[in-house]
């Protein structure tokens, strides 16, 4: 391992240097090739613009036209510009910059020829101006620019020629040092796969029994999870019966009794009749209200325990009463669009405890104006709506038993349906509930 490693280091450092070096000297000599072709590219410009000048006073001379002076006129502009950025570029060497020199002033007596033949043409002098031009002098004066043109050319190609020698040689430098550190690395990463080779068997192994253990843990959760799930239907099957219990004992025993004295008093005051003082009348006035009270918080008690109107009444008519009892407490305006369903006992229980439930929560928490229940029934499944326009609540920070979302998640899948929660800060909340339909089977 130590001598993988130094050899890996060794090699690291070898390539960044012959990287570090060839990147150098490329850059440098691709810098020395873009200003070669700058400097090409000029000199082509100065060529090009005194041809253009000279065949734009030709066009002038020949014809009188003033439209040949536009071409004429720029040319000559761009000259002067274009002879002082090849007076910076040739600044340091003495030998060109004489060569350019020499070339200014070449350029400059081709521009003077041609300025005097068009100030002649303009002032009508023919014979002066016809004498210029048949004569050599433009033609010895472009020769000469020709010429020292070139030898500014050739001499940026060769410069040309030398950098892309010195690219040459940096990229086979690189390429040597690349193979060369590449069978390093090969060599390092042999030693690198003989001292891992034992590793990885030893890890595999580890690999297999961690696996062994994960599928184990797993199993175990998943039984784990199915009897607690088992567990809490069945806890809640038996809340329901202990409710459907007490309801029943409340009706019977404490229902009977209030009855009882309810009527005991009813006797007792149509016995004493007229002969009741005015205190003894108001006791037994308040008496009877009591009891009158009783009962009644006996039925809503019994109701709250085990709605007899849903199995009275069906689902459709107790969730109407449910939410109209709702909004006669809480003073919500509650709407419902309810279609009628065919669901089992059981499945109609869970919607009403569903609705039930959240509209409880609606109540301590969302500080609503209106709710909307919906209810519709589909081909396969039911579908629940409880809607309001709350401050709602962020469904990421809420914990699983918060406002009894637990309860009502666990109790419709237990149902094999599927509860969802959408709530956003400000803009109330949505619990919807899928339940499918019994299957019937054939008789």
């Amino acid at each position: 391992m130590g001598i993988s490693l130094a050899l890996a280091l060794l090699a690291s450092v070898v390539l960044i240097g012959i990287n570090e070096t060839g990147f150098t000297q490329s850059t440098k000599a691709l810098d020395h090739i873009a200003e070669a072709s700058r400097t090409r590219a000029s000199l082509n410009r100065v060529l090009q613009h005194v041809l253009d000048a000279e065949t734009g006073s030709r066009g002038y001379l020949l014809t009188g036209d003033p439209r040949y002076l536009e071409p004429y006129n720029a040319a000559v502009a761009e000259i002067g510009q274009q002879l002082d950025a090849l007076r910076m570029i040739y600044a340091p060497s003495a030998d060109e910059h004489a060569i350019l020199g020499q070339l200014t002033r070449n350029v400059q007596r081709k521009l003077a020829e041609m300025d005097l033949s068009v100030r002649m043409r303009k002032q009508g002098n023919e014979d002066a101006w016809k004498f210029v031009l048949m004569t050599d002098v433009g033609k010895e004066h472009m020769d000469a620019i020709r010429e020292e043109a070139t030898q500014l050319i050739n001499a940026a190609a060769a410069r040309m020629e030398v950098s892309q020698v010195q690219v040459r040689r940096s990229l086979l430098l690189s390429r040597i040092g690349i193979a060369a550190v590449a069978m390093a690395g090969l060599l390092a990463f042999y030693l690198y796969l003989r001292q891992t080779t034992a590793l990885e068997r030893a890890g595999e192994q580890q690999q297999k029994i961690l696996q062994q253990e994960r599928d184990l843990l797993e199993r175990q959760v998943r039984e784990r999870t199915a009897t607690l799930a088992e567990l809490a239907t069945h806890l809640q099957q038996v809340r329901e019966e202990e409710r459907g219990h007490l309801a029943r004992e409340l009706h019977d025993e404490l229902g009977a009794l209030l009855t009882a004295a309810k009527l005991d008093v009813a006797r007792l005051k149509s016995r004493l009749g007229t002969q009741l003082s005015p205190e003894v009348s108001q006791r037994l006035q308040h008496l009877t209200e009591a009891l009158n009270s009783g009962i009644a918080l006996k039925r809503r008690i019994i109701e709250d325990l085990r709605p007899s109107s849903l199995s009275n009444l069906g689902l459709t008519a107790s969730l109407e009463i449910l939410a109209r009892e709702f909004s006669e407490r809480s003073g919500v305006e509650v709407t419902s669009e309810l279609e009628p369903v065919e669901l089992d006992e059981s499945r109609q229980l869970t919607v009403y405890r569903l609705v039930q439930e959240s509209l409880t929560n609606v109540g301590k928490y969302a500080e609503a104006r209106h709710v909307a229940i919906t209810i519709q029934n589909h081909d396969n499944h039911v579908e629940v709506e409880i809607a309001d326009d709350g401050k709602g609540f962020n469904v990421a920070d809420i914990r699983p038993s918060t406002h009894g979302l637990a309860g009502m998640r666990h109790r419709v899948e237990a149902a094999g349906g599927r509860l969802t929660v959408v709530s956003t800060p400000g803009k109330g909340s949505r619990i919807s509930a899928v339940l499918p339909k019994p299957v019937l089977t054939a008789a």
